[in-house]
């Protein structure tokens, strides 16, 4: 590594010159920690769930550090103990990595490397991906497709879950501990997928227990339904799965081995927002795979990404939005084109609460009326709200004399870029959700299936015909996402 190694721009893009360089003086705990002792966080293909993580790792002091697909395939792995991917869909991942990128991964936990996966990070590393692990997806047709919120786990003992005081001896023995549905092992999952287990020999750390009332199953309340209605029936309109004690049993952490390295594969999102269970679990973790961060407890857990979901005048101000007038990036912050590109998603967002399409169910997601999509817009405010963060001036940078290190010719180029790729977006979509509404109201439509030609028209050239969404869209947030990463890079320099 070069010693003076910077970030250049070249041809309007934000380039490194190497890998970023490292602080003489890091400090354990934090991204820039010693790599050899460090994580690697696949950054490619995860978006709004690599948001998740990264807010969540980093505001829990757990040590990482940002890599991409690119450096995978240059096999830069051998610098870490443990390589992290987040959510996102697995097949963008594996088509990402390439074959290249496959081997390496394989390499790397073959040589005793330690893989850990969340949701689209797990099913990258099952049969239907890189294959780490004798573990299948089951079809859509067979699992629950549209789970999300608040579930019970049922625990085997492991050190992953120390730091939670077991109560209930009824369920203890002498090689296992399983949690009742009233304990306090309450987790989220997001849309999950479910696994197939082809290897008896792999370890069941938790398996599903009972939903909580306030998840949702589709665009169904589960307590709602529980309490007045009938999965049955409700199951034949939708023609899904829809009952959540489908779930029940069902693993949903598993480990096993892939040469000398341990796999660990969870559907639960440990690193959800404001989940203090999952940030003791993040912590026993990086502990169990062998990256120590500092001390996570149950106290310093409650305060992770203490910010609540966006109320609306938040949305039409963008007042959540952290300012500081101190630097010169600070034009950025508060440019034109900057406003421009947070106004624009506001105005989404607040057009699909207007029209009853859907709400906020924490600061990152959106609960959505089906026959929409929401993921894909949340994504895309969540994005840009962080754009606009990773251009404000950073506590760190105040103390410092020099400027912060961004060519803003070069970033002024990529932002108006951007705008000329979200403000069509935008003002297309606000077109297809109010169509999508009035049809709504007509009768049974999803998210890729309806009768009306425009509407389909419309969802072609916005998310092009794949369930993982192409078309504009993806070379929006694409766009958006590499811009994104480099300024966050950059930033821990």
């Amino acid at each position: 590594m070069k010693k003076n190694s910077k970030i250049k721009v070249q041809n309007s893009k934000l380039n490194f010159a190497g890998r970023t360089p490292r602080p003489r003086s890091a400090k354990r705990g934090g991204p820039n920690s010693e790599l050899k002792k460090s994580v690697a966080f696949l950054w490619d293909e995860s978006f709004l769930w690599g948001l998740m993580a990264y807010k969540t790792l980093k505001a829990n002091g757990l040590p990482f550090e940002l890599i991409r697909a690119e450096d995978v395939k240059k096999g830069r792995l051998k610098n870490y103990a443990m390589l992290f991917v987040p959510g996102g869909w697995a097949a963008n991942k594996l088509k990402t990595l390439g074959s290249k990128g496959i081997n390496e991964i394989k390499k790397f936990a073959n040589n005793g490397g330690n893989y850990l996966g969340f949701c689209g990070g797990a099913g990258l590393a099952t049969l239907d991906g890189i294959g780490l692990l004798d573990i299948k997806r089951k079809p859509t047709k067979e699992r629950v497709p549209s789970f999300s919120g608040r579930i019970h786990l049922n625990i085997n003992e492991h050190p992953v879950w120390k730091r939670f005081k077991i109560q209930d001896s009824r369920f203890t023995s002498k090689n296992s501990k399983l949690q009742t549905p009233n304990s306090k092992f309450v987790f989220h999952a997001w849309w999950p997928s479910q696994f197939l287990i082809e290897d008896s020999g792999l370890k069941i750390l938790a398996a599903y227990g009972n939903a909580l009332p306030d998840s949702f199953s589709s665009d169904l309340n589960v307590g709602d339904v529980e309490m007045n209605s009938n999965w049955t029936e409700l199951e034949e309109i939708y023609g899904i799965n829809l009952n959540p004690k489908r779930l029940k049993n069902e693993p949903a952490v598993i480990e096993g081995t892939f040469g000398k390295g341990k796999v660990i594969l969870s559907l639960i999102h440990f690193d959800t927002p404001d989940d203090a269970n999952g940030a003791v679990v993040l912590k026993n973790l990086w502990d169990y795979l062998g990256v120590a961060g500092r001390d996570v407890g149950e106290d310093t857990c409650q305060s992770v990404i203490a910010s609540k979901a966006p109320q609306s005048h938040e949305i039409a101000t963008g007042s959540s939005i952290p300012r500081n007038d101190t630097s010169p990036i600070h034009r950025f912050t508060n440019s034109p084109i900057i406003n421009a590109l947070e106004s624009a998603v506001n105005d989404l967002i607040s057009l699909g609460i207007r029209n009853f399409l859907w709400f906020w169910k924490n600061p990152m997601l959106l609960q959505w009326r089906r026959g929409v999509r929401g993921l894909e817009y949340c994504t895309l405010y969540v994005m840009v709200k962080e754009l606009k963060e990773a251009l404000s001036p950073q506590p760190s940078a105040l103390s410092q004399k020099h400027s912060a290190p961004y060519e803003l010719s070069a970033v002024s180029r990529r932002l108006h870029k951007i705008k000329g790729m979200l403000m069509p977006f935008t003002e297309k979509a606000k077109q297809l959700l109010i169509l999508e509404r009035h049809e709504i109201q007509n009768g049974h439509i999803t998210y890729e299936r309806c009768d009306n030609p425009e509407i389909q028209k419309l969802r072609t050239e916005l998310f092009g015909d794949s369930k993982s969404h192409g078309g504009l869209f993806k070379n929006l947030i694409d766009e958006t996402d590499k811009f994104l990463y480099a300024l966050i890079k950059m930033q821990a320099i």
